[in-house]
């Protein structure tokens, strides 16, 4: 599957590991490959910076902003 590229802005060396693989939302690689984004029931979260990273950020926090919480 070809996933479309798109560049966030990090500013430290922090990541989680997430113990069920299956909470990681999405990806990336620096130096080595980690999670960029878990999630798990109703809760989600990121390791980036949405508000800095232009408009795909503003694009994560918006469909934050109107998520319901139900996770499909």
């Amino acid at each position: 599957m070809c996933r479309p590229v798109v560049n966030f802005y990090f500013v430290h060396s922090y990541y989680p590991e997430p113990t069920d693989p299956g909470d990681e939302l999405g990806g990336t690689e620096y130096g080595i490959p980690f999670a960029a984004a878990v999630g798990r029931k109703n809760l989600a979260a990121v390791q980036f910076h949405p508000e800095k990273s232009g408009p795909p950020g503003l694009q994560i926090l918006r469909n934050f902003c109107h998520w319901d919480g139900v996770v499909s």
